[in-house]
């Protein structure tokens, strides 16, 4: 626009206590910001900062300070790789080891929609499941895939299909199994009202011009319908492909 004071310049670097996420549950009293997540594999609404994984729900430090003293001895790894930036955003399915503390975690949705650490074995944290999000013919006639964690992985199994999921090899960074989106798989529900929930998809339905409505039945035979790209399958019928949290995804009414 032509009018001068009106134009945004660049990127904006901070983040007011109560435009932060709810799910975040910051209280409002305690300040004016909040850490804003850095750019990163994961928007800034479906993550969490490392900062308040480590001071406001492992309590592994009282204060910001604490926690860039923390993660300046390269103490703390994501999806298997040493994060220093204290704001790095961590999202759903990722990995978080401390190796001085001997802990491993996934970061998983409880059944009110909120991220939680679910705490799991050394084994388990050498993989993640990730959803695909597209795929398509890179230059020279590469086929690639991209996935809901901002990964490229060329020469994926031509099997494999958008929204359909990979266990992905943290270290070496391939696909070591995959699961397709059908009917009767195992699903996590990453985002919208029953974000949290976990339960085998029974139906979807296809709506032209607008979005593809998926039924899932959980575990205590409730069943609920949510759009297709909040689905995230995570195994085949009954066997999940990463350990779950003990409620089993049952959204208690």
């Amino acid at each position: 626009s032509g009018i001068p004071g009106i134009m945004a310049r660049g990127p904006k670097h901070h983040l007011k206590r109560l435009n932060a996420p709810n799910h975040w549950m910051l209280d409002k009293m305690s300040g004016v910001w909040a850490p804003r997540p850095s750019c990163g594999p994961h928007k800034l609404r479906e993550s969490i900062p490392l900062v308040l994984l480590i001071r406001n729900r492992l309590k592994y430090a009282l204060t910001y300070r604490e926690v860039r003293l923390i993660l300046n001895q390269r103490a703390v790894k994501v999806d298997g790789k040493v994060r220093s930036d204290a704001t790095f955003p961590v999202g759903f399915m990722d990995t978080v080891e401390i190796e001085k503390s001997g802990d491993c975690f996934r970061l998983l949705l409880d059944t009110k929609g909120r991220f939680f650490l679910h705490r799991i074995e050394k084994t388990e944290a050498e993989y993640k499941l990730c959803k695909v999000t597209q795929v398509f013919l890179g230059p020279k006639g590469v086929p690639q895939l991209v996935t809901h964690d901002g990964r490229t992985i060329r020469y994926p199994h031509p099997a494999i299909k958008v929204n359909d999921t990979v266990k992905v090899n943290l270290a070496t960074g391939k696909i070591t199994e995959y699961v397709k989106f059908e009917t009767g798989n195992l699903c996590y529900i990453t985002a919208g009202n029953n974000a949290g929930r976990i339960g085998v998809v029974t139906h979807s339905e296809k709506h032209d011009g607008s979005f593809t409505t998926v039924q899932v039945t959980d575990a205590s035979g409730v069943s609920f319908a949510t759009r297709m790209e909040n689905v995230f399958i995570i195994g085949n019928e009954t066997k999940s492909m990463a350990s779950l949290p003990k409620a089993k995804g049952v959204r208690l009414h």
